[in-house]
């Protein structure tokens, strides 16, 4: 590993206090791939739920709509039963709950569901740890704009970026920008892409005052091979 790869991960590990725990991201993973089994979903609601399994989230908060695929909900679901945090659904009306909440009992699961805007739907989640937003959603930045993420950082998945730009919304995290993206990359998953973004824990310093500049990685198309630098 290069010099500068490993200060990098050195200090994403001060940034973030969230620890990963392999054996809940497995179980949560093998778990959601059974309860998927018969929904056809893309794919990435078993990444997800290992993601929020292995970071022991106790708050998971995503927000769906008619229409959109129930696979990612069921995998917080399942996370949530093996960190025993909660998984909290924003849906915009009560016609949505009610599909929502039949489709999700009918896989054996009840998040809480909460119905409105995102604003003031997010205002009363504190300590946001796992947090699922969709680029085919209009109000998906506000999602994480108006997140009240915890101490210990949280971990964000944009879903479904496809062809849409997905910089700008990181300058919108936690707030008008309280919180800095200190990491992310983006994966395939299913017909498009996800970007999994790691939030420091504050401001972006750590104990001692310092505050660290952003670090970017570039892939190389051809090779894969990640490169790290500092701006």
């Amino acid at each position: 590993m290069a010099k500068a790869e490993a200060t990098f991960l050195a200090e994403r590990t001060q940034l973030m206090k969230l620890v990963w725990t392999p054996e809940t991201a497995a179980k949560s993973y093998i778990d959601t791939v059974k309860s998927c089994v018969n929904i056809g979903d893309s794919g990435a609601a078993e990444l997800i739920s290992a993601m929020a399994g292995g970071y022991n989230s106790r708050l998971m908060v995503e927000a769906w709509s008619a229409g959109d695929e129930f696979g990612v909900s069921i995998g917080l679901a399942v996370a949530r039963s093996h960190t025993g945090g909660r998984h909290v659904c924003i849906v915009p009306d009560e016609r949505s709950k009610m599909k929502y909440v039949e489709a999700m009992q009918d896989t054996g699961r009840s998040p809480e569901v909460l119905v409105g805007d995102v604003k003031p739907a997010m205002e009363g989640l504190v300590d946001v740890d796992f947090l699922v937003v969709d680029c085919r959603r209009n109000d998906f930045g506000e999602m994480s704009q108006y997140a009240k993420f915890g101490n210990r950082g949280a971990v964000v998945v944009c879903k479904n970026v496809r062809g849409r730009s997905i910089g700008g919304w990181h300058g919108g995290v936690g707030g008008g920008g309280g919180r800095r993206v200190v990491y992310s990359k983006l994966l395939p998953a299913g017909e498009g892409l996800m970007e999994i973004a790691h939030v420091a824990m504050n401001d972006g310093t750590v104990n001692s005052g310092k505050r660290f500049g952003r670090w970017i990685i570039l892939v190389d198309q051809k090779s894969g091979e990640e490169h790290v630098f500092r701006r």
